[in-house]
């Protein structure tokens, strides 16, 4: 298959048939795996062979969705986990070490947030925050005890987009290690792999899944990388479940035709929506009026499925919006085949203080809407009548 194009190996990629001559992959749904003879086992054990030994270590199905996620990113290994929160943690507490320091961009989900501020000093790991795209901030926090960087672009939910060129060069000239969540853009509309990414995350529950059916994460980059990573999730146990990497690596298979019109509808309705007298701001990547729209059009082959927009009126409008919606989802997930409307300031992002939403920029009007599937002249029809009836 070296001759296929990454979306026709996305879908062909399979696991080895069966006597039984399946057409799809089979669920391996088994805690553990036999062996034939005692030597076998040891060597499956001593990491001579890849023999399956116990589904927290690995399974076939979990490890067809890794070979699908690494060759759509380009990279060499991987990890699956069973949440996308699970990889973020994974992936920072495998490759740091009490003494750490880590450079975390300020504007990231509000889990992860969470994560850098208030987990991990306790394992005596300190963290930064910097503003995305101020560059002259990001060389100023470069403690010499700095190893990692971690960023999200496009942000969630602010949608900011930083310059993977420059990222990669900036934890090259520092010899750290660069972290990309990568979610929001899929590998289809962004590889950080190409700017210098080392370590790339997923949650796989938003896009990659698409249907708002599981839950999943992955890490994928560096193979020296990745092996401390798959020892401490190997030990740890924040294991992908069978069924779970078998929905998701059924759903790469139709990641290209349902991104197509995600990121159509997302145009259409931030477009429409810049000229609404309830809107303050409309914020996409590939609007022309996004602060970042050179560098999102330079790394990015669409503009992704996520929109955001300030409405009038701040806090109360925002729930009044909420309210109002009739056929959008008032949900916490995206990337689902149907529309999603949220509300970061009363939600995700609630248990911030008014200071620190302030400081990502979380205003008290944002909402972030996430199209999906259905006729755009819908999703438009029910944000416009939601903005009118939410009104102050």
């Amino acid at each position: 298959m070296s001759d296929l194009h990454p979306i026709s190996k996305a879908i062909r990629i399979q696991t080895p048939r069966t006597q039984q001559h399946e057409h799809s992959t089979p669920l391996y749904l088994t805690s553990s795996f036999t062996f034939d003879e005692a030597e076998s086992m040891r060597a499956a054990f001593a990491d001579e062979s890849d023999d399956n030994i116990y589904s927290r270590f690995s399974n076939p199905n979990v490890d067809e969705f890794i070979t699908k996620m690494c060759m759509l990113e380009g990279v060499d290994d991987g990890f699956a986990t069973s949440t996308g929160m699970s990889a973020v943690f994974s992936s920072m507490l495998a490759l740091l070490q009490q003494g750490d320091h880590l450079l975390c961009c300020s504007s990231v989900f509000g889990s992860t947030f969470t994560v850098v501020t208030k987990y991990l000093p306790r394992y005596g790991i300190t963290c930064t925050l910097v503003p995305a795209n101020d560059e002259a901030a990001w060389e100023a926090a470069v403690q010499p005890n700095t190893k990692m960087v971690y960023l999200e672009t496009p942000t969630n939910p602010q949608l900011e987009v930083i310059d993977l060129a420059w990222a990669g060069a900036f934890s090259k000239k520092h010899n750290l290690i660069l972290n990309v969540d990568n979610c929001f853009a899929t590998p289809l509309l962004q590889k950080p792999a190409e700017y210098g990414a080392d370590i790339i995350v997923h949650s796989a529950t938003k896009w990659i899944d698409g249907q708002g059916r599981v839950m999943g994460g992955i890490i994928i980059g560096r193979a020296d990388l990745v092996k401390e990573i798959y020892l401490f999730c190997r030990n740890t146990g924040p294991s992908l479940a069978p069924f779970n990497a078998w929905v998701l690596s059924k759903s790469l298979e139709t990641l290209d035709v349902r991104l197509q019109r995600h990121c159509e509808n997302a145009l259409k309705i931030a477009e429409t929506l810049q000229d609404h007298p309830q809107v303050a701001w409309v914020k996409y990547p590939f609007l022309p009026s996004h602060p970042q729209y050179e560098i999102a059009k330079k790394q990015m082959t669409s503009g992704g499925g996520i929109l955001c927009f300030e409405i009038k009126g701040g806090l109360e409008a925002g729930r009044k919006f909420l309210d109002a919606l009739d056929m959008l989802s008032v949900t916490a997930n995206l990337g689902d085949s149907r529309s999603i409307a949220s509300h970061p300031a009363s939600t995700t992002h609630s248990k911030l203080t008014d200071k620190q939403r302030a400081a990502v920029g979380i205003t008290p009007g944002l909402i972030r809407i996430s199209a999906g599937l259905e006729k755009v002249e819908d999703i438009i029809a029910d944000i416009t009548q939601a903005l009118e009836k939410s009104a102050v």
